[in-house]
């Protein structure tokens, strides 16, 4: 009885004493470095959209109008696979006059996405008889966007290295530790012409319109802490 009282009490003696040594675990300094890489990407894809839109007194007259327009848009589109489509929001809405509904206004619209810019452009100048241009932009393919990623992850996580050799360097200290590191990238975000673009009318002479897809800056970021 006296062995094992003993030996209790040395075991509850000794649990505080590793506790305690665990909460004070020694830490070195601690220094936060953040560096970047960016580079230029030219935009390789086009997006447009096109709608059509009619007002009037019968609801049925003006869907049945805007259906068959979008639907022979769609039959020009598809013969071009490399012109991607997608119907967007069908809408029928009242229009209002002294609170009270004089008629009907119904619109769909049409999004087309390609990376064939002038087959693109020369699809809007088609359409322009039928339907009026909405928006136009430019952006980055997902794939070139991850490709340049690549390029410069690469390029940040070796500026980041070299910094912190750098300050070791600068504090007089032997080597490091990475704590944590953090990788973001950034960019890639639909780019509008500059100049305004109008509405195409209806009655417009068949015209594609001039494209410059222009380019813009793509970046990733690397930060973390080292000891």
């Amino acid at each position: 009885l006296l062995f094992l009282f003993s030996a209790a009490v040395l075991f509850a003696t000794t649990l505080p004493g590793k506790a305690w040594a665990h909460e004070t675990e020694s830490h070195y300094d601690r220094i936060h470095l953040s560096v970047s890489a960016s580079a230029q990407l030219e935009n390789d894809t086009m997006v447009a959209t096109v709608f059509s839109q009619e007002e009037g007194s019968d609801a049925a007259e003006l869907a049945a109008l805007v259906n068959e327009r979008i639907r022979r848009a769609l039959d020009l589109v598809k013969t071009q696979p490399q012109i991607k489509h997608q119907t967007n929001t069908y809408s029928s809405s009242p229009v209002y006059s002294n609170n009270k509904i004089k008629g009907w206004r119904v619109s769909q619209s049409l999004r087309l996405e390609s990376q064939n810019m002038p087959l693109l452009s020369e699809m809007l100048g088609k359409l322009q008889k039928d339907l009026a241009l909405q928006s136009m932009q430019f952006t980055v393919s997902p794939a070139s966007k991850n490709q340049q990623d690549e390029k410069l992850i690469d390029e940040a996580l070796e500026a980041f290295s070299s910094r912190a050799l750098q300050v070791v360097k600068k504090l007089g200290r032997n080597n490091y530790k990475i704590v944590d590191i953090n990788i973001s990238t950034s960019g890639v975000s639909g780019i509008r012409p500059q100049y305004q673009m109008r509405a195409m009318a209806m009655d417009a002479v068949e015209s594609a319109p001039a494209v410059s897809a222009g380019e813009q800056t793509v970046s990733v970021t690397v930060s973390g802490n080292i000891e």
